[in-house]
């Protein structure tokens, strides 16, 4: 099958974000065609001028809808666009200069409906977004829980930069309403309809992270809320993993009150941790600052998403609520 891409961009609220990501574009160094569907997802601040100047340069299609969330928005996207194999893409992302020969050689060699490629920090990124770069990517932190990257099928790719063929989409109906989650969600879907996916490793995108620590924590926190939700729904997923961040910081706190007590080997062990992570940091990113910023990414991210995950569980499996009245918040109205 020849493969005729499309890169869907939903955007809300960025026209900086999507003018970089656009330069990129031009950038790249490929002689395959493809085009570009941005979805103005009902911004206030619309990108539609920025797109205009790209319109001689790129091949870009451009829409404006009502405020429905990303997964419709890139379900709006991938029914409007004309090729048969979907690029999801991250307003707040770059490419590369080879990414899509990157995809293109992969799926060539072993074709699947659905893949996923994995994110970078890009040297002009700032010391914070290294740090939680580091914290969302290492295999000492949740890097490795979406799945064996090096196991076709079992990979769930997110949708920061998620491919999708239109044969996959049309069967699944692409995205729900869920958010976050609606990347996991889909990809599991995929699975029980026979498709498979896979992580193209070389295919990374340099993902900004638009963040602060308080937007880190938000954001990690609705990570654990979502999980025990896509559990119920999919019971056959559902791993000893995912408790990790929990019992992590549960034993965090055992063992600093086991140390008022004068018993330290557990305690030493977590120094012994965040002792490996601040190196394994410093050798990534060759920077002190990143180094140690990175300890307290790690702290929140555990943080943030063990407590959501415990309370999310106990609503949502212990319980028995209603995760749509639980976490309205989590869920876009359409």
């Amino acid at each position: 099958m020849h493969l005729q891409y499309s890169f869907i961009i939903p955007v809300y609220n960025r026209p900086d974000e999507i003018e970089e990501l656009l330069e990129s574009f031009i950038n790249l160094k490929t002689s395959l065609d493809f085009e570009i569907v941005i979805i103005e997802d009902g911004s206030n601040i619309t990108s539609e001028a920025v797109v205009n100047k790209f319109q001689e340069q790129l091949d870009i299609t451009y829409f404006y809808k009502e405020n429905t969330g990303p997964g419709h928005s890139r379900n709006f996207g991938m029914q409007h666009a004309k090729g048969n194999y979907f690029i999801i893409l991250d307003s707040d992302c770059v490419l590369p200069s080879n990414y899509l020969n990157e995809v293109d050689a992969s799926l060539n060699s072993e074709f699947v409906d659905c893949f996923g490629g994995p994110d970078a920090a890009d040297a002009s990124f700032t010391n914070l977004q290294k740090a939680i770069n580091f914290s969302m990517t290492s295999f000492i932190t949740t890097g490795g829980i979406r799945g064996n990257k090096n196991q076709v099928g079992k990979f769930q790719p997110r949708s920061f930069n998620m491919g999708l063929s239109k044969k996959a989409f049309q069967a699944s109906k692409g995205f729900g309403t869920i958010h976050p989650g609606e990347d996991p969600d889909l990809s599991i879907r995929l699975w029980g309809l026979g498709f498979q996916t896979k992580l193209i490793s070389d295919a990374f995108v340099y993902h900004k992270r638009r963040i602060s620590w308080s937007k880190f924590y938000k954001q990690v926190h609705k990570f654990g809320l979502v999980r025990p939700i896509l559990n119920s729904w999919h019971p056959q997923t559902a791993k000893i993993t995912y408790w990790f961040p929990t019992v992590f910081i549960f034993g965090l706190l055992v063992a600093i009150i086991a140390f008022i007590f004068q018993f330290k080997w557990l305690l030493m062990a977590y120094v012994a941790y965040f002792v490996v992570a601040f190196f394994l940091a410093l050798l990534q990113s060759k920077s002190l600052i990143v180094a140690l910023l990175a300890i307290p990414a790690i702290l929140i991210q555990f943080e943030g998403y063990g407590y959501g995950f415990i309370k999310s569980y106990i609503n949502i499996q212990v319980l028995k609520k209603e995760a749509v009245r639980v976490y309205p918040e989590l869920f876009f109205k359409l």
